[in-house]
C-alpha cells in the first residue's frame, strides 16, 4: 500500500513551484511518500512536507524542501518560515514555507541551489549555458 496523496494538484501555490523546478534542464515531477518531487537522477526539491514534534506530525502543506550549502542552511534556518523536515532534515534538506508574501525569486535561487547540489556536472554546465 502506498502513501495518500498529500497534496491539491490545483493549489496555485504548487503550480508556482513546479513552473520554477519544472524549467531546470531535464527536471520530471514524480510523487514520492505522497508528495510532488522534483528530480533528474536525484530529486532536487520536494513540494510539502511535515515537523514531528513530540512525536506528533505537524503538516507544513504549503512549502518547499530543499537540499542547500550548509552555510546556507543555517542562514535560512534562522528565519521564521522555514524548519527542518522530518526525516530529511538530518540530512542536509531544508523547508520554507510559502504564503502570500512568498518572495518567488528567493525561491527560484533556493531551487537552483538545491538543483545544482543534486543534478551533476552535465546539468549544471546546461543550466549555464542558458546565460
Amino acid at each position: 500500500m502506498g502513501h495518500p496523496i498529500m497534496f491539491d494538484d490545483a493549489d496555485p501555490v504548487l503550480g508556482r513551484v513546479r513552473a520554477l523546478a519544472l524549467a531546470f534542464p531535464d527536471a520530471a515531477e514524480k510523487i514520492s511518500h505522497g508528495h510532488p518531487a522534483f528530480y533528474t537522477t536525484k530529486v532536487f526539491a520536494y513540494y510539502g512536507g511535515s515537523v514531528k514534534v513530540d512525536g506528533v506530525y505537524h503538516q507544513h502543506e504549503q512549502s518547499v524542501i530543499v537540499l542547500v550549502d550548509p552555510a546556507e542552511r543555517e542562514a535560512l534556518l534562522e528565519d521564521a518560515r522555514s524548519y527542518v523536515p522530518a526525516y530529511l532534515g538530518p540530512s542536509g534538506w531544508v523547508g520554507v514555507d510559502l504564503d502570500g508574501d512568498t518572495d518567488w525569486a528567493e525561491i527560484g535561487e533556493l531551487l537552483d541551489a538545491s538543483y545544482r547540489l543534486t543534478a551533476g556536472r552535465r546539468r549544471v554546465a546546461a543550466l549555464d549555458a542558458r546565460g
